[in-house]
């Protein structure tokens, strides 16, 4: 008998020797072990992880009631308040798949979403009645079943139905016999990112990577069990960054923020005593700035997450004055969220503040649960030297990588060319191993953590009659990181105006989208009719900015 056949020959998976890996284990643990620690603050609500688990499984039972099962999708509209929290459990506990729609969506594109998903539950918060009722109208397949989720805290509400989520709720027995997906690769969530296309893609993730990134959360942070956590950043990014299902690993305090207000934020920091909160650099921004004017600093240490675009070193360098410490994380929708840290190597604390602020600002090296992050030539796939010079592109390969992408092969085959997620970022490798983001391989903008298709931008401003050509590109931002910017080839004769097309394109796409500045002219292309985009950056690059 040789080694190989030793070693395996009877030793097989079974029930006392596996358990599929699923972040669904740690409430369950937590409710346990940590029955009457505080898990949820909501204005004046606040719940035990006890309590906040048998709401879990009331909202399981809830789906069961309403006939969803393994498989189906859930979708929900909400802000970071307690029942977004726990879609994030008692979805899954019934083999569902969460669908976290962008609440700062327009109607076209949650349609899109709804139709794409199959969603067949919406949760919606009232605020999002009117974007939510267009939506409805506008789809092609059967409608999802509605159930609001009121807020006493925001007075007088308009719902869709008569379908109230904490009545319902009140009416449910726990569902105590939830199991433990049978495959880890089951579905977990499904989150759309709109990459350079204007449908959006959904990304497909599952119970291991969702588990796997909780935990890489709870490594790169450090985290202690005891962390009271504010949600700064919105759960439908990535499933807020897998943080839900870390916080219930730990058994920390999740402190829920319905909308970014920077003096509440100061306010629930002092009355909470936070401790760790995540966001795009304009959040930390909008921080700093409130932090500035307050009449008193914070008197403890909080620790922030910093990520989309490439961090300005302008914040970077205020907050590590006034005392919050930043760490830089990178990814995408389709790892999760974070996939890589700019892990802090002990001398740097030795170093000049702005030394620090440029190694700080880096994406640095893989997740600790992600098997590999790469610099890789385009043409090659062979790792670029380590050089800081030589440019290729970010790529993934580990547990922490979606499924693929929902009914979309051809955008899955090429997302995986060669056996590597593609981020689609091109970046240098620096002589410590840490990598840099350069430039973006496809012209997605980043604007405060949202991503924004120039096509889908594009499209908008020629449908006005008057315009014959246009482009769009990232213009920098001091507030938010960048935003849009469009150049527009008027037809002959028009006298069209920057205010008259910016605001023809808020009527028809969402606010965060609408470009900041439209420079007007004829637009350079190539014999072949193509737009040289790289000739507009430059030239947007001369232009003075308000």
């Amino acid at each position: 008998m040789n080694d190989i056949c030793q070693f395996n020959e009877a030793l097989e998976k079974n029930a006392a020797n596996y358990v599929p890996l699923s972040p669904l284990s740690f409430i369950r643990r937590t409710a346990a072990v940590y029955p009457d620690r505080t898990a949820l603050i909501y204005n004046d609500e606040c719940y035990s992880w006890q309590q906040t688990y048998s709401r879990c499984c009331k909202l399981a039972s809830l789906l069961t009631h309403f006939g969803i099962s393994k498989g189906d999708t859930v979708a929900v509209i909400l802000p970071n308040i307690p029942a977004m929290y726990e879609a994030h459990f008692g979805v899954p506990m019934v083999g569902a798949v969460l669908n976290a729609i962008n609440t700062r969506l327009d109607p076209e594109a949650v349609a899109f979403i709804l139709d794409h998903s199959r969603s067949r539950v919406l949760l919606v918060d009232p605020e999002f009645t009117d974007v939510v009722e267009k939506a409805l109208a506008r789809l092609k397949g059967p409608a999802p079943k509605v159930i609001n989720v009121s807020d006493p805290s925001q007075g007088a509400e308009r719902w869709i139905g008569d379908l109230e989520y904490e009545a319902l709720l009140a009416d449910q027995p726990e569902m105590v016999d939830w199991q433990l997906p049978s495959d880890e690769w089951d579905a977990i969530a499904l989150g759309y990112t709109s990459g350079t296309t204007g449908n959006p893609k959904g990304v497909v993730t599952h119970h291991r990577g969702a588990y796997l990134n909780a935990v890489s959360n709870v490594l790169s942070w450090s985290l202690p069990s005891k962390v009271v956590y504010l949600w700064t950043l919105p759960m439908f990014h990535c499933n807020g960054w897998c943080f839900p299902w870390t916080l219930a690993a730990i058994g920390g305090t999740n402190v829920c923020l319905r909308r970014v207000d920077p003096q509440q934020i100061l306010n629930l920091f002092s009355k909470h005593h936070v401790t760790h909160y995540c966001g795009a650099p304009i959040v930390h921004t909008m921080i700093a700035d409130a932090a500035v004017a307050a009449p008193e600093p914070i008197e403890h240490k909080v620790s922030g997450l910093i990520a989309g675009a490439a961090p300005p070193a302008s914040v970077l360098k205020r907050m590590e004055t006034l005392g919050f410490e930043l760490t830089h994380v990178y990814g995408l929708t389709e790892t999760y969220g974070p996939a890589s840290v700019c892990a802090k190597q002990d001398d740097w604390v030795q170093r000049s503040q702005d030394e620090r602020i440029k190694l700080n600002g880096r994406q640095g090296v893989a997740y600790p649960l992600q098997e590999s992050m790469a610099v890789l030539d385009l043409v090659t796939m062979e790792p670029v030297p380590a050089d800081g010079e030589t440019v290729g592109e970010i790529m993934f390969r580990g547990n922490i990588v979606m499924k693929g992408y929902l009914r979309n092969e051809p955008a899955t085959q090429e997302a995986f060319a060669g056996g590597w997620f593609h981020s689609g970022d091109l970046a240098v490798m620096e002589p410590d191993g840490y990598v840099k983001i350069r430039d973006r391989l496809k012209d997605v903008i980043i604007s405060g953590g949202e991503n924004i298709s120039s096509l889908e931008v594009e499209e908008i401003l020629l449908r006005h009659e008057d315009v014959e050509l246009a482009a769009v590109v990232a213009m920098a931002d001091a507030k938010w990181g960048e935003v849009p910017a469009a150049f527009v080839q008027l037809r002959p004769g028009s006298e069209l105006s920057e205010a008259a097309l910016i605001s023809f394109c808020r009527e028809n796409i969402s606010r965060f989208k609408v470009p900041k500045k439209i420079i007007f002219g004829p637009l350079p292309t190539t014999p072949t009719g193509k737009i040289q985009k790289f000739q507009l950056r430059q030239q947007l690059g001369a232009i003075p900015q308000d």
